[in-house]
């Protein structure tokens, strides 16, 4: 009789397993047939470095500790969860053949013990979670049915194995075990059962456990626990290289028909890895400058968007069913799509079925959320999985601009300026280099003179249309080669021959215009013969080191705060005049997160006798962008508070009477918050080689104007 029950059990364990496996593998098989749908490219393989980024992402958690309490449950649950697998094992074996269990064999006391131990963390992990999720309700986590029910999964397994062994120790008759203290507890509490009612709650507590994992193991490809498979692919494809570095678009190509994404098959396939990979933390959307004030963009929600829609679209394509089992979901829209494409169905279901556009820009994102996005990567610099949305907003920019011809007029009226004069004002290109006759004490030639006069330089400063025409920026660019002067430098200018380095373009889509700036100004660069390029404007530092590249570009590109702070460490500088102020440094996105720049001005201010240096909640990676970036400087704020006010009072919360930055658009960004909240007579904005310029020679009016 026992010998048939066991045959039973194994029979009807086989048929449950195989049956849920099958699942299972369709719907990685469907999924994988929807990503490949996407545009194919070539594969970096550097897999040394590929399999770090596992080793440091997947494995040693990184991004997610970020946020220490969430990132320390995902822990408990990440590592809990691989170990209490080998359990899942011992106690599959165990109902299928009583007595036996995986072959540790002196160790397998030590194993049960731990597991048990781990069992009762993820549980408490269980109890942490759903209660900032539901209790604590934190705003960037959806309260949603099917994040509880994974979170019921989970229990259900732990105690299940808990309970189960408990059954165990009573079956076995040794009601307690050193090994087994939690069980041994609960099989105490159960002392008065007999063995066969033992065996009963042992074979309910294992089916509900085998149920509840395999239950799992189909969920899991359906759910946001994609990414339990998708996370560390996602991870391993991930780009090399610089992130934010944009793909050139190849316009010689004559078999394109449209530039820039249109539709969802025009992302690349690795893009399109990254919306299954999403784990819906919010971590991306908690960060974002634009949701924070109030816009219409949620880097989540545009992930989430994104991923629908090319469910729907591969199972218009491929005919296969996105969720299983069909006769379970049956009337969900994207079964309802592949029936259709299948032939199956009434012609009703059919029409309804294929109640989508194909179209992305309009029926699925919409453009004030193309528009709002700032391009800062905070999104990105959060995301577990290395997400990346910003390539894919760029895109669909380009989309825009370049198929469709549709633009923000205010993004337009600069990129019309920067086609004709190279400046966003439209202000005559003749006009570039005089800015260096508002102090003519300071020497600073243009690459012509220069070289007319037989100077050597080392340096190409790179002055930017912000140094060049902006009244206020144009100090930062005086201050700077004043500096340069002090330090014995030598440098020159392209003067009027520099145009705009083409970032604002390229950010706001118009890659046409952008490659024909990028191959201009490199003919420039070339012609001044030097190997080392500095800029005061960190886009223009990202867009040269970065990105111009592609385009032939091959010299050092450095930030003035770079440098600077390499000149005082060798003594070439020397502040000594005390600056007695309370300055917070703002972190420019495309030097910080783009580059990484985040201990040279703090080092220059750090070297300033005086200097009280606050640091603002949000600082370094995590530092909220000015609201300048993405081309969104040329274009005007009419949702939401503005970006640039919020921003200023954070720095204003930490009491500064300076607010320092390292980019021209970051510091009249701040300038104007500060004008807004009326108190631009008491803090001032400077930027660092304006602040390291006052120490060295002395007090003067550095007040913003």
């Amino acid at each position: 009789m026992r010998d048939t029950l066991l045959l039973f059990n194994a029979i009807g364990f086989l048929a449950v397993t195989g049956y849920a496996v099958y699942l299972f593998v369709y719907l990685i098989t469907t999924r994988l047939a929807y990503i490949r749908l996407g545009k194919k490219e070539e594969f970096n393989k550097s897999l040394s470095e590929r399999f770090n980024k596992i080793w440091v992402n997947v494995f040693g958690q990184k991004k997610l500790l970020k946020d220490k309490k969430s990132g320390f449950i995902h822990v408990l649950f990440f590592y809990g969860f691989i170990l209490v697998q080998f359990g899942a094992i011992d106690f599959i074996i165990r109902g299928l053949s009583p007595g036996a269990h995986l072959p540790f064999g002196p160790l397998y006391g030590a194993f049960t013990f731990f597991q048990e131990i781990v069992a009762i963390l993820i549980l408490v992990a269980v109890v942490w979670a759903f209660y900032r999720r539901y209790i604590e309700k934190l705003v960037r986590l959806k309260r949603g049915w099917k994040n509880g029910l994974v979170l019921i999964f989970i229990g259900l397994l732990m105690l299940s194995t808990l309970f189960g062994n408990a059954m165990g120790l009573i079956w076995d008759g040794e009601g307690t075990s050193l090994h087994e203290p939690i069980a041994s507890l609960i099989s105490t509490i159960f002392g008065g059962i007999g063995e066969p009612a033992a065996i009963v709650l042992f074979y309910i507590a294992w089916w509900i456990h085998l149920c509840t994992l395999l239950t799992f193991l189909v969920y899991v490809p359906q759910s946001k626990h994609a990414h339990l498979i998708a996370g560390p692919a996602n991870v391993f494809f991930n780009r090399l290289g610089k992130p934010g570095k944009l793909e050139k678009i190849d316009f010689e190509d004559e078999t394109q028909e449209t530039f820039g994404v249109g539709k969802i098959t025009d992302f690349r396939q690795t893009q399109l890895i990254d919306l299954y990979a999403c784990v819906e933390c919010g971590r991306c959307t908690n960060m974002c400058p634009a949701t924070g004030t109030g816009k219409m963009l949620s880097p989540m929600d545009l992930i989430l968007k994104l991923r629908d829609h090319l469910t729907f679209t591969g199972a218009a394509v491929t005919s296969r069913a996105p969720w299983v089992p069909t006769v379970a979901f049956a009337n969900t829209k994207g079964n309802q799509i592949a029936f259709a494409a299948q032939g199956k169905g009434q012609e009703e279901t059919a029409a309804t079925a294929f109640d989508y556009s194909p179209n992305l820009i309009g029926e699925v994102i919409t453009e004030e959320e193309l528009w709002a996005c700032t391009t800062c990567r905070n999104c990105e610099d959060q995301c577990p999985v290395m997400n990346e949305h910003v390539d894919k907003i760029i895109d669909l920019r380009r989309y825009l601009v370049l198929t469709e011809g549709k633009m923000q007029p205010d993004a337009q009226r600069a990129i019309t300026n920067i086609e004709r004069q190279g400046n966003p004002w439209g202000l005559n290109r003749k006009d570039r280099e005089n800015w260096r006759e508002l102090d003519e004490s300071i020497h600073i030639p243009t690459v012509k003179e220069a070289q007319k006069a037989g100077e050597e330089f080392e340096y190409l400063f790179w002055v930017g249309s912000m140094g060049s025409y902006d009244n206020r920026s144009q100090k930062i660019a005086l201050a700077f080669a004043k500096l340069m002067n002090k330090a014995g430098i030598k440098f020159a200018i392209l003067g009027n021959k520099e145009k705009n380095s083409g970032d604002t373009p390229r950010r706001l889509g118009q890659e046409f215009l952008f490659q024909e700036l990028a191959n201009n100004n490199i003919a420039e660069i070339e012609k001044a013969g030097v190997s080392k390029l500095v800029t005061i404007d960190p886009h223009a530092y990202n867009i040269f080191k970065n990105e111009y590249p592609d385009f032939g570009l091959e010299i050092e590109v450095y930030h003035h705060t770079e440098l600077l702070a390499k000149w005082v460490k060798d003594g070439l500088l020397y502040p000594s005049h005390e600056i007695d102020q309370v300055i917070t440094y703002h972190d420019s996105c495309y030097l910080g997160r783009y580059n990484e720049v985040y201990e040279a001005p703090r080092e220059i201010l750090r070297a300033i006798p005086g200097v009280k240096l606050v640091e603002m909640e949000r600082n370094r990676e995590t530092g909220m962008c000015c609201g300048a970036g993405g081309g969104l400087m040329w274009m005007e704020e009419h949702v939401g508070n503005r970006i640039n006010v919020t921003r200023t009072e954070q720095a204003l919360a930490v009491s500064p009477t300076v607010i320092g930055t390292g980019c021209p658009y970051c510091l009249t960004m701040l300038s104007d918050g500060t004008k807004a909240k009326e108190v631009e007579e008491n803090v001032q904005t400077l930027d660092i080689a304006e602040l390291l310029e006052l120490s060295i020679f002395g007090k003067k009016d550095t007040q913003a104007s």
